[in-house]
């Protein structure tokens, strides 16, 4: 396992600027968020030219990718085009040499039998490029239940998770085992959470997530991927962003 800090951290600002500060708090790893609606890299530009967002990419610091999260935003994902657009993504990371890529599942309430059709044919264009598909534990989507989530992976071939237990602390489901899904993960995003509302991201020692018994758990089943710092970046943030994300990073190191 090792450490390493996603783009969401610094996502308001530039790309090359985020780096940079991925950098000065002395990763050497990062995870690469490509989010439509964001001020980075876009699945609409990515996957329409992968080469120039390797240029853009190729501009900052010496940094080595670890992952890839892509948010598509509200998309038809009947429409050819933005199939097309995942095979570009799998280029991409191809080219990046990340074996990974996140993606959100369908929102909470959606067709648990539709969304497995779709995983099974993006999961299947993943694996043809010999990388592996991992769907976030997020708490507005169908793998905010747990249940959903293992009959998932357990359903699509090749899909795996990008576990974030902030989710499931914050969800509809706090009281379901989700010790399950740990075999079946791929990519793991962290901070910290209290138990209150409106406590989602706290400062890094104040809230409910336990790390040494995710890493424990994370390897009793042989898991040899990152350990994604992911405090998002938000106006709302009653603290130092910069501040926690070290805080965290140094912890999750104590551990490894």
């Amino acid at each position: 396992m090792f450490v390493a800090c996603s783009t969401l951290c610094f996502a308001r600002e530039p790309l090359d600027v985020a780096l940079r500060q991925i950098a000065e708090l002395e990763f050497d790893k990062f995870e690469l968020a490509v989010v439509e609606d964001g001020q980075h890299l876009r699945p609409s530009e990515v996957g329409d030219d992968p080469e120039a967002a390797l240029l853009r990419l190729r501009r900052g610091p010496a940094l080595i990718p670890s992952s890839l999260y892509l948010d598509f935003g509200p998309v038809d994902w009947s429409d050819p085009i933005h199939r097309k657009r995942f095979d570009g993504h799998c280029r991409f990371a191809k080219i990046l040499n990340v074996a990974v890529i996140t993606m959100t599942a369908a929102p909470a309430g959606s067709s648990v039998d539709q969304e497995i059709e779709r995983l099974r044919v993006l999961s299947a264009t993943a694996m043809r490029e010999g990388l592996v598909l991992a769907m976030l534990t997020h708490r507005d989507s169908i793998l905010g239940d747990p249940g959903v989530a293992l009959h998932l992976c357990k359903t699509v071939p090749g899909l795996g998770l990008t576990l974030d237990p902030s989710h499931y602390l914050h969800g509809s489901h706090k009281e379901a085992d989700v010790d399950l899904l740990y075999p079946y993960a791929q990519n793991v995003h962290l901070r910290d959470t209290g138990k209150h509302p409106g406590e989602f991201q706290v400062r890094i020692g104040q809230g409910q997530i336990e790390y040494a018994r995710v890493v424990n758990q994370l390897q009793r089943y042989g898991y040899n991927r990152a350990l994604t710092v992911a405090i998002l970046d938000r106006l709302e943030n009653p603290f130092d962003r910069e501040v926690e994300v070290r805080k965290l990073k140094l912890l999750l190191e104590t551990l490894l």
